[in-house]
């Protein structure tokens, strides 16, 4: 009996979450270290401007979080994608795991090209049924005064104004019963 050949069926990256116009790419240790650097392998498709400052920070604190108390991942940073093109135009991410109380705080962040098309907005939406999905109970994100874009982000992904101090405004969403299967983005 003649053995067929094997089909092999890519599955998708695991760790990469889905929306749909943007893939969040889950970074592993060694593409952070290149974010951390600014320096692209041959594979990367950064448009103008990426790595902002912004993302070389959270690329720097998630390897000394990395360093320091283990890999974070999958509550590490994720590069924003553009499905039509694979073009990473930002970052969001979570500043470390969950803690005791279920805690966890956000950032995120585009270049200045993309802004104004709901990217940022659809990035969060995700990452927070991420969160919720996992049992995470509240989602902390903060900004400055005048960054009022960053701030209808923030408040058309479901979160609300807490509080503010003279130079930033926090954000929160609470969620009680994070049994609910929120259903992740695709």
């Amino acid at each position: 009996m003649a053995s067929r050949p094997s089909r092999v069926i890519p599955l998708p990256v695991m760790d990469d979450l889905g929306t749909a116009r943007l893939v969040l790419h889950l970074l592993s240790v060694d593409e952070s270290r290149r974010v951390a650097a600014g320096e692209p392998d041959d594979a990367a498709r950064w448009a103008p401007g990426y790595p902002s400052q912004g993302e070389v920070f959270a690329a720097r604190r998630f390897l000394e979080t990395c360093t320091n108390t283990g890999d974070p991942r999958p509550f590490g940073n994720y590069e924003i994608r553009r499905r039509e093109d694979g073009q990473a135009i930002g970052g969001v991410g979570f500043h470390g795991t969950p803690d005791e109380n279920g805690s966890v705080t956000i950032g995120y962040g585009l270049v200045p090209s993309v802004h104004g098309n709901g990217y940022a907005s659809e990035a969060l939406r995700a990452l927070l049924a991420f969160a919720r999905a996992r049992g995470v109970t509240r989602v902390e994100g903060d900004t400055d005064h005048d960054n009022t874009a960053s701030q209808h982000v923030m408040i058309a992904a479901g979160m609300r104004l807490t509080a503010e101090d003279d130079q930033l405004k926090y954000y929160r969403i609470d969620w009680t019963d994070t049994t609910a299967n929120t259903g992740l983005p695709h």
